[in-house]
């Protein structure tokens, strides 16, 4: 049997998946029954994230809550392959977060949420609204906050299980060459911060890269920052396969 790299990966997520449930089930005393407590599975990040949701909607699994992006279509997956584990998914990203306003809102939207599984996309205004002169960002400032919120992340639910998601752009709309080489420095932080604190990291500038070349970048990602629905789909399938969920 020929073993492709994306049958690797997979095979590879799926066995951090059961070490992450089972690390969790051990913590919490629980067993795997045939509808056991999946915990809650929270998303958190920026605009790619919010999309539209529903701020007035508080319930888990609520499709007005989700929004219309990656989030909706992962909790809509996970449920489906995941019957035995029922999780609760909520989003609470909020556009145009940084670093910063996601530690201002810590506590309240994702720490009193409990989840034993946390997504974060956050990065692009990072740079983008200190390009813009909206924001007084560096490299090391993103660094510095996004270290201190995983490591209180840590402090205050030890058995979560944390998934740190690359920001991207693609060389189109907003976005031109004269943003690089420093989003690639964003980039390195956000993989650096994940092996730092044990995180799965799912790498996506690169792959949207390599679909530019099927498509043109605005097939996508509209304005270079924010996914089409295509691009949340392909964000979707990236995702189930780090994570093996």
């Amino acid at each position: 049997m020929t073993i492709t790299r994306r049958t690797f990966v997979a095979g590879a997520a799926a066995v951090a998946a059961a070490h992450h449930e089972r690390l969790i089930n051990e913590v919490l005393g629980r067993r795997t029954t045939r509808q056991s407590p999946g915990g809650v599975l929270l998303f958190q990040g920026d605009s790619i994230t919010d999309c539209g949701r529903n701020r007035r909607s508080t319930a888990a699994n609520d499709p007005g809550g989700l929004g219309t992006g990656y989030p909706l279509l992962l909790a809509s997956e996970v449920r489906n392959r995941r019957t035995d584990r029922d999780y609760q998914v909520y989003n609470r990203g909020v556009s145009g977060n940084t670093v910063e306003d996601l530690r201002a809102r810590w506590n309240t939207d994702t720490l009193a949420l409990k989840p034993s599984v946390l997504s974060i996309l956050i990065g692009v205004n990072d740079i983008w609204h200190t390009r813009g002169g909206t924001y007084n960002g560096t490299v090391e400032k993103y660094e510095a906050g996004y270290d201190a919120l995983l490591a209180d992340t840590r402090d205050a639910l030890p058995p979560v299980w944390l998934i740190v998601m690359e920001p991207f752009v693609l060389r189109t709309g907003a976005v031109s060459d004269d943003w690089f080489p420093e989003f690639d420095r964003y980039r390195a932080v956000a993989k650096r911060v994940a092996e730092r604190h044990k995180a799965t990291f799912v790498p996506l500038h690169d792959m949207f890269q390599d679909l530019a070349r099927k498509a043109p970048s605005s097939y996508w990602l509209g304005d270079g920052v924010h996914p089409t629905l295509a691009g949340h789909a392909a964000i979707a399938d990236e995702w189930l396969a780090r994570t093996g969920l």
